[in-house]
């Protein structure tokens, strides 16, 4: 992910800003069990980009891939929609706890914009993710960064097409969007009162995205490292961040890494699922083809 990248990362600061007011209001709305949902992963699966992750003679990626970690952040939908045949495949590949997040196709998001040719295409999309079944976790749409906020209608539109049996959220990349706070606290109020999360993006160029603003009972954040040492400090403000809304409330923790150029996005997500066991006392699993870079990295 080349998005916010900058050419001196050692010259941002990486802290965390302060939440947004109503995110401890919105958790206390929404606690259900005690029950944790983490997913934590990478996104994408491809070998090149990945070629240090796999062990040698793996045949089959994905089948790898889901035996070490709990779910992918899809991006390949975002490019094309898939027959129904290949969500199929990937749904039989993988084990029962594995969970897929795919990014909703281009078609809808930067082609038509959300406009009203849209909506066959979103049925189409709809119609073939399906195929995933208890394995769909939540679908994202990801809003080009010139689209703002005078497209609001499209937005309202696109929410009420949704089909609220789809857990969704939405990256909105706009300046605009959180700048005027008008625009954003009537964006967020439409995303909570429709259960739709909205993302949280960390990333070295952009740091207006981290608005700290939860919608519903849901964390979904991108984290992009800069390729620099400080991805690995950056992953303890989440650990902190995650830690104090849990005890607000928050229930499900949707966390994928990326980085600008894609070569130690497993062992980042191998640091983030460590730190969490060693708060929480969870027992996610470390991918075992990583423990030995891993033991040496920390």
């Amino acid at each position: 992910m080349k998005f916010g990248k900058v050419d001196h990362p050692e010259i941002i600061d990486f802290t965390l800003p302060k939440d947004h007011p109503d995110t401890a209001a919105v958790l206390n709305g929404t606690k259900g069990t005690d029950r944790l949902n983490i997913s934590v992963g990478c996104a994408k699966w491809n070998r090149q980009e990945l070629k240090n992750f796999y062990p040698r003679g793996t045949k089959d990626e994905l089948a790898y891939y889901s035996s070490q970690f709990n779910s992918i952040e899809l991006n390949a939908t975002f490019y094309r929609i898939f027959p129904a045949e290949q969500y199929q495949k990937w749904y039989d590949k993988t084990p029962e706890d594995f969970r897929f997040f795919p990014k909703i196709s281009r078609d809808i998001s930067h082609l038509r914009r959300l406009n009203d040719a849209a909506f066959p295409i979103v049925d189409r999309y709809l119609e073939v993710t399906a195929n995933l079944k208890e394995k769909l976790g939540t679908i994202f749409l990801q809003m080009h960064d010139n689209f703002g906020p005078k497209n609001w209608d499209r937005v309202v539109r696109f929410v009420e097409y949704w089909p609220k049996e789809f857990p969704l959220a939405i990256e909105f990349r706009h300046t605009d969007w959180f700048n005027d706070e008008k625009v954003s606290q009537e964006l967020y109020h439409l995303l909570e009162e429709n259960n739709m999360a909205n993302i949280l993006v960390d990333t070295a160029g952009r740091r207006d995205m981290l608005h700290m603003r939860l919608t519903n009972n849901e964390a979904f954040v991108r984290y992009v490292g800069a390729n620099h040492p400080t991805d690995y400090e950056r992953l303890n403000d989440w650990i902190a961040r995650l830690d104090q809304w849990k005890s607000q409330g928050l229930q499900n923790i949707h966390f994928f890494v990326h980085q600008n150029m894609e070569v130690e996005s497993p062992l980042l997500s191998a640091s983030f699922i460590d730190k969490l066991n060693k708060k929480w006392g969870t027992d996610l699993h470390i991918p075992k083809s990583l423990e030995d870079s891993y033991g040496k990295l920390f």
